[in-house]
């Protein structure tokens, strides 16, 4: 089940790496749409990767000082 979940996972990401490089030479609305959802899905991710790094930078900071 887990293995399905992930293939289904795998697939989307794909789609949407697909659909931002077809958006990007001028494909239709549609496909722009699933890119700017594909870059904004990712730009979340990317922001609560780094909060977490950020908050453990801190730790680790303070606790040199």
């Amino acid at each position: 089940m887990a293995v399905l979940i992930l293939s289904g996972v795998l697939v989307l990401a794909l789609g949407g790496c697909v659909c931002v490089v077809w958006a990007a030479r001028g494909g239709p609305r549609w496909v722009r749409a699933v890119a700017a959802a594909t870059l904004a899905a990712g730009e979340l991710v990317r922001r609560s990767g780094r909060t977490g790094q950020s908050q453990s930078q801190n730790q680790l900071g303070d606790s040199d000082g």
